[in-house]
């Protein structure tokens, strides 16, 4: 343990003689490269995370990278490698390989291709004169790609019985379809709507829906951590103990960052669209219509993205007097961290 310590120290010290001339932060492995603390720190970091130009990474850059890591783990690290260039292969790495199997994840399901991939389902979504086959259609395709998104991303340091993942992932589509066609239905049978009104509700009705199985998804995904807790570790990341009042926090945290998600992506939109309709360059060529509501869903999944899951730290802090008795006696810590998940 110590040789490896020495050695990362070596390591870290050999490129930071090579930045004396860049803005790159020291670099450190496994560690986020923007601080935590911050919302702004929080949002570069996931801005990193969520970057779909490592999507186009190829097999020899990867392999390129994760060496470069092994080196600087090892001190073995070549003369004039920059802090930018170990930042850039720990991101290449985290983008593309899990980080409890280190097998690669499908091109799809990782996050950085969740909103190049996940756009057209939106645009899907908010296609105005819906069927109810279509409307069923959408919501299934974009409840399994959020249940595949999740499952590829998971924490793999435990086995997890399948059975939970199909438990979330029906929860979650029996939801979001239901809601769906209810809100359709109710939307179709009031009489005092114009055409144009109810045309405009419609669709706004894809968010309530979406939103209600996103946490449906998390609660039936996640139920074990309340019945068992989740792991707290002190300032020097030693487990203190298993705590379900932290697990209860941590699941709000993240019902309420599904929720956020969803919010600009579905309802923006619908209000930027039913205002683009209305120029002449749209009235006289509607078939520009489908391109420009795609750029538009495009734009705000891009920029909804980021912002929800910013809204909280990934090691999230909380005071040991408001968990279980057990955990404030088990450290002399004032607080202890606990990992939320996205």
């Amino acid at each position: 343990m110590a040789d490896t310590a020495t050695t990362a120290s070596a390591a870290a010290a050999a490129a930071s003689a090579a930045n004396a001339s860049t803005d790159a932060p020291p670099f450190q492995l496994g560690k986020p490269r923007f601080q935590q603390t911050s919302f702004y720190g929080r949002f570069r970091h996931f801005l990193d995370i969520i970057d779909p130009r490592t999507l186009f990474v190829t097999e020899r850059r990867l392999r390129e990278a994760v060496q470069l890591l092994e080196d600087y783990k090892h001190g073995t690290l070549r003369p004039g490698v920059t802090n930018e260039q170990l930042w850039s292969a720990q991101k290449i790495k985290q983008a593309i390989l899990h980080p409890d199997t280190n097998e690669k994840i499908f091109m799809p399901f990782r996050m950085s291709g969740y909103i190049p991939f996940g756009t057209p389902i939106v645009v899907g979504l908010l296609l105005p004169n819906q069927t109810l086959a279509s409307t069923v259609f959408w919501q299934w395709l974009n409840q399994s790609h959020n249940a595949c998104v999740n499952y590829a991303n998971r924490n793999a340091t435990k086995p997890s019985p399948v059975s939970k993942f199909i438990q979330g992932y029906l929860g979650a589509v029996i939801s979001a379809v239901s809601i769906a066609v209810g809100l359709n239905v109710l939307v179709q049978k009031a009489n005092k709507f114009t055409p144009a009104t109810r045309l405009l509700v419609q669709r706004f009705v894809p968010f309530p829906a979406v939103a209600s199985a996103n946490i449906c998804n998390v609660v039936l995904m996640r139920y074990g951590e309340l019945e068992e807790g989740i792991d707290v570790l002190d300032g020097d990341g030693n487990l203190v103990g298993s705590s379900k009042i932290a697990a209860r926090h941590a699941l709000l945290e993240t019902a309420l960052t599904r929720v956020v998600l969803p919010m600009p992506i579905l309802v923006l939109p619908p209000i930027v669209m039913s205002v683009l309709e209305k120029t002449a360059l749209l009235q006289a060529r509607p078939r520009l219509l489908l391109p420009v509501q795609s750029l538009v869903c495009l734009a705000a999944f891009g920029l909804a993205l980021p912002l929800a899951i910013s809204l909280f730290p990934q090691m999230s802090e909380i005071e040991t007097s408001q968990l279980e008795p057990e955990i404030g006696r088990a450290t002399s810590s004032r607080t202890v961290v606990y990992n939320k998940g996205l």
